[in-house]
């Protein structure tokens, strides 16, 4: 059943029972439409990734930002026209502030695409950087990445069942690969960091976030009533919250939280790995249709004039990139800094 320890306010949600018989299945959609209708934040368990793995990854994440800055910088982002690679703390910006954080970005390994002016997200796709003082590190990370991609996808089927959609109703905008972005990231304590920012207030732009947290907590969610809800680090589980492809396919029935990372204390770092699972950049984002009992609670899509949020899913990703990273824009990706109203530089969300 859903259940909610009495040190955590986010229900937990165990999606073994997706899988179970008919009776215990419907029983789990029901509980899950509630959850997605409140908030969309829920620790997920049953999701069957091996524990070693997740070791595994976290070790591999700690090993990686250990190594010297003159490692970490040959593979920093600044050198991808596709966003991948290393950032430094404070080199990541949320509604123009910057983000107490050390990452490495990693997404789906592709080939370079031909640039095409009409279709400028294309710029988005090609491969990545690894570090070359760690071997090991991409076949464990695109391992992880593999297995938190299926968590995903099985945790956007049962939402779709949840919204009296077929399971696979959003396969034409992922298939044959969904969009995959995962973050290794370290939160340095507030001895190194500037402000008490790990990551500002934002909203996710995909389907659904796979968040993986060590031991320091730091995340939390806002709600609908304005009210910040803690949610920390659970062993065994994986934080799970919904984003703007969702928003905008049901207008509003299920919403993206606003969430964020308040900075560790002095002293104190912060280890977590966040996979972002998203529609190809290629696809427009469907409105659903709602069965009749869910379709009056549409609360519409949310309005920021700062973060304006688009069906082209191309648009609302490369949007976001240059924002986030203003180094890589300049240095990469200049021509789109001057007219067009996706690449304005002001204020903006993160991933």
């Amino acid at each position: 059943m859903t259940y909610q320890p009495t040190s955590v306010t986010l229900p937990f949600v165990d999606i073994s029972r997706f899988r179970g018989p008919a009776e215990e299945r419907g029983r789990f959609i029901d509980e899950l439409r509630r959850i997605l209708y409140d908030h969309g934040f829920f620790y997920l368990t049953g999701h069957g990734v091996p524990q070693a793995l997740v070791d595994e990854t976290i070790a591999a994440a700690k090993r990686f930002f250990a190594l010297s800055t003159e490692e970490k910088l040959k593979v920093e982002m600044v050198n991808s026209p596709h966003f991948r690679g290393y950032n430094r703390p404070g080199w990541e910006l949320t509604r123009g502030e910057k983000d107490w954080r050390e990452q490495i970005d990693i997404a789906t390994e592709a080939e370079t695409l031909p640039d095409d002016p009409s279709k400028p997200w294309n710029r988005l796709t090609g491969p990545n950087q690894w570090p070359e003082a760690i071997p090991e590190f991409r076949p464990l990370v695109l391992e992880y990445q593999a297995e938190v991609t299926r968590v995903g996808l099985e945790v956007l089927k049962a939402i779709s069942v949840a919204l009296g959609q077929d399971e696979d109703v959003f396969s034409d905008i992922y298939t044959p690969l969904p969009t995959q972005l995962l973050k290794l990231i370290r939160y340095p304590g507030r001895d190194v960091a500037e402000s008490s920012q790990g990551v500002g207030a934002h909203k996710d732009g995909g389907f659904v976030t796979v968040l993986l947290q060590d031991k320091v907590e730091g995340l939390r969610v806002r709600t609908e009533d304005g009210r910040w809800i803690d949610a920390p680090p659970v062993p065994g589980t994986f934080i799970i919250n919904t984003g703007e492809v969702l928003e905008l396919a049901t207008q509003g029935y299920v919403r993206a939280d606003v969430h964020d990372v308040v900075a560790p204390p002095a002293g104190v770092e912060r280890f977590s790995v966040a996979f972002f699972l998203g529609a190809r950049v290629d696809s427009v984002v469907p409105v659903i249709e709602l069965p009749e009992e869910l379709e009056d609670k549409r609360r519409g899509v949310t309005v920021d004039p700062l973060n304006p949020i688009f069906q082209n899913v191309g648009r609302n990703a490369l949007k976001s990139r240059l924002r986030s990273h203003p180094d890589v824009a300049r240095r990469h990706h200049a021509d789109l800094l001057s007219a067009d109203e996706l690449a304005n530089t002001g204020p903006g969300s993160a991933y």
